[in-house]
């Protein structure tokens, strides 16, 4: 439901339309409560995003990301609401870039990856012209592209010249990005995308990135893993006390390269015998589930 009206917003920022951020306010409230509801349902929800409606559907998951990562950061009330308009307004100035680099299937030339990095300015100023726009939202649209080490634009920002909430704009929307299909690239395995975060040092916020590690667990929902048994399995819940221990649904035998009967498992009961084995990238199983799978 929130595909048509992101899309209109696009619309008119593709116009160069002044945009209200108050019109969205329902939207998050909405998001918002679907993820107190259920924290994983949504953002794996999110990543199934066809091409012609990432921008859209990539607003949306920063959104529920944003609302997540805010409450393991004990943000309450409107600081919470706010850091969720954030993230979904945070790319609005990516609908004034041309669709031709925008989706562009190679890399970036010097003077296109130029013009991208204006698209935090352009959305800023958009939200400014329109009013309604609190200075989270303008703060994590013009500085989400900023890095912990000073290394990210469009101002060279460091440490705590970078506000909190834009920090955790960097963290959401890099996830996000990642772990999506794109017409130039496939999607990380959730799990895959965190330990390669990890390892950009600088990139993000130590204490933010640990936070968000715990709001999506270090398998994410919606993750692939191989167990020592043999079998695949989909990541369903996280266990709070454990995130090495998720609740699982066993659904392919590797052994037999066969489907099996899909059986939930609770990887932290101490009467389970299995355990994650491995990771999986779902373009390495080619699995035929038939009819109704």
């Amino acid at each position: 439901r929130s595909v048509p009206q992101m899309a209109s917003l696009f619309g008119e920022a593709r116009l160069g339309r002044a945009i209200d951020a108050a019109h969205c306010e329902s939207l998050v409230d909405e998001i918002s409560d679907s993820v107190l509801r259920n924290p994983g349902a949504l953002i794996s929800v999110a990543r199934l995003k066809r091409s012609d409606e990432y921008s859209y559907m990539h607003s949306v998951a920063v959104c529920a990301l944003m609302v997540s990562l805010g409450r393991e950061l004990k943000l309450e009330g409107d600081a919470l609401r706010q850091a969720g308009l954030a993230g979904m307004l945070h790319d609005l100035g990516k609908a004034m870039m041309p669709l031709e680099v925008l989706n562009k299937p190679g890399k970036l030339s010097d003077a296109e990856y130029k013009l991208m990095q204006t698209h935090p300015a352009r959305g800023h100023a958009l939200l400014l012209e329109g009013g309604g726009a609190g200075p989270i939202v303008l703060d994590v649209c013009l500085h989400h592209h900023e890095k912990f080490d000073g290394s990210g634009y469009p101002f060279g920002l460091a440490n705590d010249r970078i506000s909190l909430f834009a920090r955790m704009g960097a963290v959401c929307d890099v996830y996000d990005a990642i772990t999506s299909e794109r017409p130039y690239k496939s999607g990380w395995n959730p799990a895959e995308a965190l330990r390669r975060m990890a390892q950009w040092k600088g990139h993000f916020d130590p204490r933010v990135f640990n936070a968000f590690v715990k709001t999506v667990g270090i398998y994410p929902v919606g993750s692939l893993l191989r167990l020592q048994s043999g079998r695949l399995a989909v990541v369903m819940d996280q266990n709070p006390d454990s995130l090495l221990m998720p609740t699982v649904k066993a659904f392919f035998s590797t052994k037999s390269n066969l489907r099996i009967e899909p059986i939930d498992i609770d990887l932290a009961d101490p009467r389970c015998q299995d355990k994650v084995a491995a990771c999986e990238s779902t373009n390495n199983w080619h699995i035929n589930t038939g009819n109704g799978y």
